[in-house]
């Protein structure tokens, strides 16, 4: 009998939830099949079969959450050679051009998968299925679902695409005097990215000791149409160049901060699964084109559950652009090993005083917050006054 343990995923990962058997039990299967897709942080991993033999038994079913190094999968070899001894595990360099995993060439999937459908006024479906709902603009109550459990199935909202006269749901018997439905409590585990979030959460407010300078970025002279994003991405490009003790990572065990010489930006992507952090890379040489065509190519990854894992390491100073939904001011978390997040709230208009007149410009307001243990004052100061300084150009 051969015990296949669930491997490291990516980095240190203390988990991995199960997302769907590819086999099950009494299968026959060769080395480098694929054997389940396994959920964690950072993106859905196909974990390949380490041998060849019969699936024996499977340690969990699907939505079952098994921590690293337990038991996943007993094979009954039968004569069938399992692969020679793994080599040593490879360091966390080589580990991120090996898509973020330290069990060999384990690509993410592009696939996207949930654990369990949720029940929303009667209608269970996956988030992912509701979401294609919305896009094709199919009403979800005139469709008869086809899946396990009653469960509604892409393939029949897309049905439901092209038969605009298919058949509505049997309409349930209204009451005389109908009373306002409602929702029931819902109970929802944290899972994969939402469990990781918290985590780092809890880390980062036990590990960094925050400040938080606030101003306003007056943008009147912009042009019209430029770009918020983009810019305030050059724009803590030029900050760093002016005061590189905010684009570094502190390791607190050795007391020693090492200074980046290139600029990757961490940018918060706000999601129905949780908070994605991608990385623009070179973010001080690359121009506005390149850098909004890395934007939009990572965010359309995030939004299909395709990105890579690399793609969400190496970040050296995060934005968080929260402005575009609401609020001016905030108090961002910085993640450690990194020493700083600037938070951009909404774009406003202000009273601003001009040579003895009045006039309404517009404001970015800015939040930038520090980790005091690696930063002093007088760097965050300096550093926010050069990102005002670049905002302020007219492009």
């Amino acid at each position: 009998m051969h015990v296949f343990h669930l491997p490291d995923l990516g980095e240190g990962l203390p988990d991995a939830e199960i997302i769907e058997w590819k086999v099950k039990e009494g299968d026959t299967i060769r080395v480098d099949d694929p054997l389940v897709a396994m959920e964690t942080a950072k993106a859905v991993v196909d974990v390949p079969s380490p041998v060849s033999g019969r699936v024996a038994k499977l340690h969990g079913k699907a939505g079952d959450i098994i921590e690293t190094g337990k038991p996943l999968v007993d094979f009954e070899l039968e004569g069938a050679t399992p692969l020679a001894a793994p080599a040593p595990a490879p360091s966390p360099e080589v580990a991120r051009d090996d898509g973020g995993t330290v069990v060999g060439a384990m690509p993410a999937s592009n696939q996207v998968f949930q654990a369990q459908a949720v029940e929303i006024g009667g209608i269970k479906a996956l988030p992912a299925t509701r979401a294609l709902a919305r896009k094709l603009g199919v009403d979800l109550a005139r469709i008869h679902p086809t899946g396990a459990n009653g469960v509604v199935s892409a393939d029949d909202v897309k049905r439901a695409a092209t038969e605009p006269d298919a058949a509505p749901r049997a309409a349930q018997p209204a009451l005389a005097e109908p009373a306002p439905a409602r929702p029931s409590d819902v109970e929802l585990p944290l899972r994969g990215v939402r469990r990781q979030m918290a985590r780092t959460m809890a880390q980062a407010h036990s590990e960094v000791v925050p400040t938080t300078l606030m101003d306003d970025a007056d943008i009147h002279a912009w042009s019209a149409g430029e770009d918020i994003t983009i810019r305030l991405l050059r724009a803590v490009a030029h900050a760093a160049r002016a005061e590189p003790g905010l684009n570094a990572s502190f390791n607190s065990k050795e007391s020693s901060l090492r200074l980046h010489s290139a600029v990757h930006v961490g940018i918060a992507v706000d999601t129905a699964d949780g908070l994605f952090v991608p990385v623009i890379r070179d973010v001080d040489r690359a121009d506005q084109s390149a850098l909004r065509a890395q934007l939009d190519r990572i965010r359309a990854q995030v939004k299909a559950r395709a990105i890579a894992p690399d793609a969400l390491i190496g970040a050296t100073i995060t934005l968080s652009n929260f402005g575009v939904f609401a609020g001016k001011y905030a108090t961002p978390i910085v993640v450690p090993p990194q020493v700083a997040i600037l938070g951009a709230g909404r774009v406003h208009h202000q009273a601003v005083p001009v040579i003895g007149a009045i006039e309404a410009h517009r404001m970015i307001p800015l939040s930038l917050t520090f980790d005091h243990r690696a930063v002093s004052g007088g760097e965050a100061a300096r550093f926010l006054a050069a990102l005002l300084k670049d905002l302020k150009r007219p492009s």
